[in-house]
């Protein structure tokens, strides 16, 4: 997720503190990812340093506003693809993967343990959609937001399933110990002769 960007995109409609910020991002975001005032006024600077904002004194706050580098980097934002090509880190990913290679790991167990915790957030994903109008920007932004966040929960039970049947499978075609030589274990095809 990008906030510094999201900060640039806001700061194109007017002028606003950090305060402003972090609360205009998570009524946009429907506070899915909540942000500390110390991380938006964190960000801002790192903004300000990089010559994308200035900011000035106003009564009891400092106010930002985008230079004209800031302009150029939303237009530029706006018209580049959202780049896939080093993914980010995903812990359920991260887990499955040290689970299957780890000894002593039932992963069927961390699978299904993962599917009620997914299963769950789906029903309270479309909970929220069923609950939720169309009725205006913020609430149409809320609801697409919340169709990103089914499709990807349906993909990672997806996913899921296929750990699961792959697991299975492989665990299937492995010599049990007392069958294979005393120096390693064999894996067969599905099919193969012994």
């Amino acid at each position: 997720m990008s906030v510094p960007k999201a900060f640039l995109v806001l700061l194109a409609e007017r002028p606003m503190n950090g305060y402003q910020l972090r609360s205009e991002f998570e009524a946009r975001t429907g506070a899915t990812w909540p942000l500390n005032i110390g991380q938006a006024y964190t960000t801002l600077q790192r903004l300000e340093r990089d010559g994308l904002v200035t900011s000035r004194p106003e009564e009891d706050s400092e106010v930002f506003e985008l230079t004209e580098s800031g302009v150029a980097a939303v237009r530029s934002w706006w018209a580049s693809p959202v780049e896939r090509s080093r993914p980010a880190r995903d812990e359920l990913a991260i887990k499955l993967t040290l689970a299957v290679t780890a000894p002593h790991v039932d992963v069927s167990q961390v699978v299904q343990s993962q599917r009620t915790e997914s299963m769950r957030m789906l029903h309270e994903y479309t909970r929220l959609k069923a609950g939720g109008r169309s009725s205006g920007v913020g609430e149409r932004a809320w609801l697409l937001l919340l169709d990103s966040l089914i499709f990807q929960t349906e993909a990672e039970i997806r996913w899921l399933d296929h750990v699961e049947a792959t697991v299975m499978r492989d665990s299937e075609r492995v010599i049990p110990p007392e069958e294979s030589t005393p120096t390693a274990s064999v894996v067969r095809p599905t099919g193969a002769r012994q």
